[in-house]
């Protein structure tokens, strides 16, 4: 397999690199992109439970404890929560303007790799073809054979670019999904604690009041 590879001449270092590359983001963004470390039970409890009108101390503190976007966006919110309502809302907001593109970091170059690999592939088939054509031009077609076995070396790195870009195209449109996905659902969350945080202050307020 190995002399196979090598065959395809020195296009093929750079398809090894867009491979190792396309293999560690995949594997990164798969272990970032697992529920348990975008949103953990833990927070989804803290987020039930927190009250803006008691001590939100411990709260914060499970928050700083499990760092992830969910955790951070709502720690913003917590650590906010003597601000008026529509402050801690822009908190949170801008929080998760921030956090939210860590959930698709890395991925623009998955999307990359899978476009290039399989371009530099037809460079490495071209760029064979053409020495093999130009030593055709200088010994003639004495042996048939010499020239089929110039070709099929020359399709080698087509074959290995189109073997990376599909699987690396596959693991983009996989994982963006899912990192979409989560941002849907952090956005649900965060819609549903800002109106359960201002129902509570309405009604802390009518207390006051009463």
């Amino acid at each position: 397999m190995l002399d196979f590879l090598l065959r395809g001449g020195p296009v093929m270092i750079p398809l090894a690199l867009c491979s190792i590359l396309a293999s560690v983001i995949t594997f990164e963004r798969i272990l970032a992109l697992r529920r348990s470390k975008v949103v953990p039970r833990e927070i989804l409890h803290v987020a039930e439970a927190a009250d803006p009108k008691k001590d939100l101390s411990v709260a914060i503190s499970v928050c700083e404890r499990n760092p992830g976007v969910f955790s951070d966006i709502l720690r913003a919110g917590l650590e906010a929560q003597g601000l008026p309502w529509e402050t801690v809302r822009d908190v949170i907001l801008d929080a998760g303007r921030q956090e939210t593109p860590k959930l698709e970091r890395n991925l623009v170059w998955l999307e990359t790799i899978a476009g290039v690999a399989p371009l530099l592939g037809l460079l490495g088939t071209v760029l064979g073809m053409i020495k093999t054509f130009a030593s055709i031009s200088v010994a003639g077609l004495g042996d048939p054979q010499v020239l089929s076995e110039g070709i099929s070396e020359a399709m080698i790195t087509t074959a290995v670019g189109l073997g990376i870009g599909i699987p690396t195209l596959v693991a983009y449109n996989l994982l963006a999904a899912r990192s979409e996905a989560f941002v849907i659902e952090i956005e649900r969350h965060a819609s549903r604690l800002l109106a359960r945080w201002r129902s509570r202050r309405a009604e802390a307020g009518a207390e006051v009041e009463a």
